[in-house]
């Protein structure tokens, strides 16, 4: 009964999707409407999925000044399974507000400031346990250090100097120590000190009533008797006291001079009505966030003004009826909700009486089978094989799948319980060879939860959609590098479906194997050396070959072959040249007897 109640500051987990993690908020108001359902006015929290990457590094940046600059404790070595959970347990704080049924409150869970005097392997012990340090605004995309945070440890204590000794001349800047401005062993009285204020405060209600604009804002005596009894007139009676020496007279003379009686107006005089609004209306929004309050609200107060008239508020009447009205308010509104444990099935989970469990992980089309095909792939993030309910996980085209244990945790938490292979680079140094547009890529898909081919598959792989596996033999990556000048690819990769002509790439390499190894390959068709060709040329310079073209029958006399170079005339490759043009041959073709 008391894990369903649900109270105002009470932590929650809301599900706004099926397959999305949990939301984290915290409820502030719970709400009746006029259709009886309770709405519930809840403070955002957003995790590291939800903000950009640009982010990401600067909140881990922080995090390790807040490491380095740590004295007081000593972290232990955390492997990389406990630093890739404990991502999921930071949150970030917003001022953002928004309304949610409470119907859709899936629990309670824990968040608190992050406590640097603490381990952080404490939250990683508890369950529903998160932290925060930094402040979100998703309307501005910043991350901002929260202002309540506990300031502990030797960096925010005081630098007390040693006493001086007798004769020993202070060498501190006078002017930025503190001055004297009140002598407790004056000649005075107490009795006589309390008659000198109260003529100062008569000459304080005295002077308002001679001042235009004072007489508007407090039109009455009794408010010009309070307003010339606040702070700021006994402050200035006492501090003439001193600069007088304590003698009453010279210090009357100085309240009423030639000029009339000197007025002194305080923060609450000095503001207007308009102004006095919007401080009510930014307090209601941001509480006492002072910073906040001057930049969106009081942009031309300074901050120091602005803290004054918050203190000097506190004591107005106005400031007893708005607590007065906040508090009948919360009288009316509810206090708790009681919102029973949702039990309706989700609509991810994997049925296993249609007979297609095998097929509910991996890619389709692949050729992997497990050795149980009933019992499909293994989970994506503990790899386990066996389950009570498995739940289908990530884009539909990837068919991924989470056991029970592991699909909670993907709820609660908002990613895997293991690291995934590309989580495992960034926490591991990376070889030099990778490619890292390869590397961003990754990085990115699995801080933004994208699923990553880690398991059950015998090529791992990212896949965002559809994708197709070139296999390539060893001699097709050899003759890459061999016969650069025959296969070029970007002509090649221009022309994608004139197929390359591999006869000619393939005589290349053996001319190259064989002027590097001595002995040459036994082929069918070798060409002739150079030397041959031009003493052919020479014996025979106006004579052309005489090519036999007759239809071969069974009579035909086969005393001479004529053996000439492959021509490929198809486009290949090359370009409209074939192979011999391209070696300098021309149309050149040679006679050998058998």
């Amino acid at each position: 009964m008391a894990a369903n109640m649900y109270r105002v500051g009470d932590y929650v987990y809301f599900e706004n999707s099926s397959s999305n993690p949990y939301l984290i908020r915290r409820i502030e108001e719970l709400n009746k409407t006029a259709t009886g359902n309770v709405e519930a006015k809840v403070v955002c929290f957003y995790r590291r999925r939800d903000i950009s990457n640009t982010l990401i590094m600067l909140a881990d940046k922080h995090a390790k000044e807040i490491e380095e600059e740590s004295e007081t404790t000593v972290e232990p070595d955390l492997t990389d399974k406990q630093k890739h959970q404990l991502k999921h347990r930071e949150l970030f704080l917003s001022r953002q507000y928004e309304s949610l049924p409470a119907t859709h409150i899936r629990g309670k869970c824990s968040v608190a400031l992050l406590n640097e005097t603490e381990s952080v392997l404490s939250y990683l012990d508890k369950e529903d346990t998160f932290f925060y340090s930094l402040v979100y605004d998703p309307s501005v995309k910043t991350l901002l250090a929260d202002k309540g945070e506990i300031r502990v440890g030797p960096r925010y204590q005081a630098d007390i100097p040693e006493m001086l000794s007798e004769g020993e001349s202070d060498e501190r800047e006078q002017s930025k120590l503190e001055v004297k401005v009140w002598d407790p062993n004056s000649p005075l009285t107490d009795r006589q000190i309390d008659q000198f204020l109260v003529v100062a405060r008569a000459v304080g209600t005295f002077a308002r009533a001679l001042d235009c604009s004072s007489s508007v804002r407090q039109p009455s005596l009794h408010m010009s008797a309070a307003a010339a009894s606040r702070d700021i007139t006994l402050f200035h009676a006492m501090d003439t006291l001193y600069r007088h020496s304590y003698d009453l007279s010279s210090a009357i003379s100085v309240l009423v001079p030639l000029g009339g009686p000197v007025l002194c107006r305080d923060e609450m005089e000095e503001w207007s009505a308009s102004e006095a609004t919007l401080f009510e209306e930014a307090l209601e929004k941001y509480g006492k966030d002072f910073n906040d309050i001057r930049q969106d609200f009081l942009p031309w107060k300074s901050l120091t003004s602005i803290i004054e008239y918050y203190y000097m508020w506190k004591t107005t009447d106005r400031y007893v009826q708005q607590k007065r009205l906040k508090a009948a308010e919360a009288e009316s509104k509810l206090k708790q909700v009681y919102i029973p444990t949702y039990s309706k099935p989700n609509p991810n989970q994997i049925s296993t009486s249609n007979g297609k469990p095998g097929t509910v992980n991996g890619a389709v089309g692949t050729t992997f089978q497990p050795q149980n095909p009933l019992l499909g792939r293994a989970c994506e993030s503990c790899y386990a094989t066996q389950s009570h309910q498995w739940y289908s996980w990530g884009p539909p085209n990837m068919q991924c799948r989470l056991c029970a244990t592991c699909w909670l945790y993907w709820k609660k938490y908002g990613g895997l319980k293991m690291p995934t292979q590309s989580e495992e680079e960034k926490l591991s140094p990376s070889p030099p060879t990778e490619d890292p547009r390869v590397r961003s890529h990754m990085s990115r898909q699995a801080t933004q939860g994208m699923p990553v081919r880690n398991t059950g598959s015998p090529k791992s792989a990212v896949k965002t959609r559809q994708a197709f596996f070139l296999h390539t033999t060893y001699f097709t990556k050899f003759a890459r590098q061999v016969c650069k000048n025959t296969l070029r690819l970007r002509q090649a990769a221009r022309r994608p479906f004139v197929p390359i002509n591999y006869a000619a790439i393939r005589a290349e390499y053996a001319d190259r194997h064989a002027e590097n190894s001595g002995s040459p390959l036994k082929s069918k068709s070798t060409r002739k050396p150079l030397a041959c060709i031009i003493g052919y040329l020479e014996i025979h310079p106006s004579k052309k070959p005489s090519v036999i073209r007759s239809t071969p029958t069974l009579q035909t006399p086969t005393t001479k072959r004529m053996l000439t170079t492959p021509n490929h005339t198809t486009l290949s490759i090359l370009g409209k040249r074939n192979y011999s043009h391209h070696n300098g041959l021309g149309e050149l073709t040679c006679c050998v007897s058998d």
